[in-house]
């Protein structure tokens, strides 16, 4: 379903960008690592965090730190 700026609410190119630099890390991280990793602005990936979350694809920790799920895992699986 739409949001209400026409874009779906589902994950996007950039989001699986995100989760496929975490699956490179291998681990949890900040969002600033993980920026790095994707070659995205930081503050654009830790924005994109909080929807992630949100769609359980990822779990934040009490640290502030950032682990794919295996939802998250199963998503980018099949894309390579």
């Amino acid at each position: 379903m739409p949001s209400a700026c026409g874009r779906s609410a589902g994950p996007d190119e950039v989001d699986k960008a995100i989760l496929r630099a975490l699956r490179k890390i291998g681990g949890s991280a900040k969002p600033k690592d993980i920026a790095e990793r994707a070659g995205l602005d930081a503050r654009r990936v830790a924005a994109k965090m909080r929807k992630l979350v949100r769609l359980g694809l990822v779990e934040r920790s009490e640290e502030g730190l950032y682990s794919i799920t295996e939802n998250g895992l199963k998503l980018i699986e099949g894309q390579g």
